[in-house]
């Protein structure tokens, strides 16, 4: 993981330093107007000079990165749990990335939860009922659903729900020029989120449903199945303690992915809705040139895949015995 997390690191930095951006530059350009050229010339090779823009990008990188020193001489880099200034915003990025990452974690646990509640019954149910009405139905909308995509799915539903229907507003995180405060302020916030809640858990039932189906499918032909079948186990016992046990292994990685995505967002969704998210404020920081506020996100999602590879594989151990490590 820390071979991963320092190559991957690299990788990036170099990436975001080949965009055609000069930080020195977009710093003093709204000082441009009221400064003779020479000055403002001075003034720029100045700042270089001290933002150490001149140097390689691998000295660079080591000092963003908390390797090395910075120009004031103190170690003060990523590794130190700085994330850098925001140049957009004017401030630390940790402070910016606060209220968006709370909007995304709130929004993405209602998501998973309903859609895990959804699609593991349903892909289960169709397993046991392969080639039913039911579950040739369930497949042929899964796969529809599966195959559109989510933004033409979000203006789909814009349409039903907020301009035929008029049930929920079509974009936004509360009520214009409201004071709610408390557990009112949240029903209003929930109520905003609701139709973006929809389209999120929408867009994930039909590739985990057939996920799930498929795992379930798999387990239900083995050997064990059948004897504990031919000895005249239950039927729920079957299946939810003996088949979903074996599918779960390969489930859980889906699963446990689902969950960590709560900290990263949805792009399409919260530009659509005009949700103030991790996804948003990625796509603002990158049409606003703010490369280090990108950049902190881009790491801060290169550790989150990082530990969830890390728990995934640890988990894997609770739920099928066989592949435990005896001491």
């Amino acid at each position: 993981m820390i071979v991963v997390f320092f190559v991957v690191s690299f990788l990036m930095y170099c990436l975001y330093n080949l965009i055609p951006s000069d930080p020195a530059r977009n710093q003093l350009e709204a000082m441009r107007q009221s400064l003779k050229p020479e000055q403002y010339q001075a003034m720029y090779k100045q700042l270089r000079l001290e933002m150490g823009l001149d140097d390689p990008v691998v000295v660079r990188y080591a000092r963003w990165m908390g390797l090395i020193p910075d120009m004031k001489g103190a170690f003060n880099g990523l590794l130190e749990g700085n994330l850098g200034y925001s140049l957009f915003f004017k401030k630390q990025i940790a402070e910016v990335i606060v209220n968006p990452m709370k909007t995304t974690i709130f929004m993405n646990i209602f998501a998973t939860i309903l859609a895990l509640g959804i699609t593991i019954p349903l892909g289960i149910y169709c397993a046991v009922h392969k080639g039913s009405r039911f579950d040739n139905f369930t497949m042929v909308f899964t796969i529809i659903g599966y195959s559109i995509p989510v933004y033409i799915i979000a203006l789909i539903f814009v349409f039903l729900f907020a301009v035929l229907l008029r049930i929920f507003p079509v974009s936004g995180m509360g009520t214009p020029g409201a004071t709610y405060t408390g557990f009112r302020k949240y029903l209003d916030m929930l109520y905003y989120l609701s139709l973006p809640l929809i389209v999120s858990t929408f867009g994930s039932l039909g590739g985990m449903t057939r996920y799930v189906r498929a795992a379930m499918i798999d387990a239900l032909s083995m050997d064990h199945i059948k004897t504990a079948r031919a000895k005249g186990v239950k039927e729920k016992t079957v299946i939810y303690s003996h088949a979903w046990r074996n599918a779960l292994l390969p489930v859980i990685t889906i699963i446990i992915g689902w969950f960590l995505g709560i900290f990263s967002g949805s792009v399409i969704i919260e530009n659509t809705f005009s949700i103030n998210g991790m996804g948003s404020l990625y796509i603002k920081a990158l049409n606003a040139h703010d490369y280090d506020l990108a950049l902190a996100m881009q790491m801060f999602y290169c550790v989150v895949s990082l530990v969830g590879a890390l728990i995934m594989d640890l988990s894997y151990s609770f739920v099928d015995p066989r592949v435990r490590v005896d001491k």
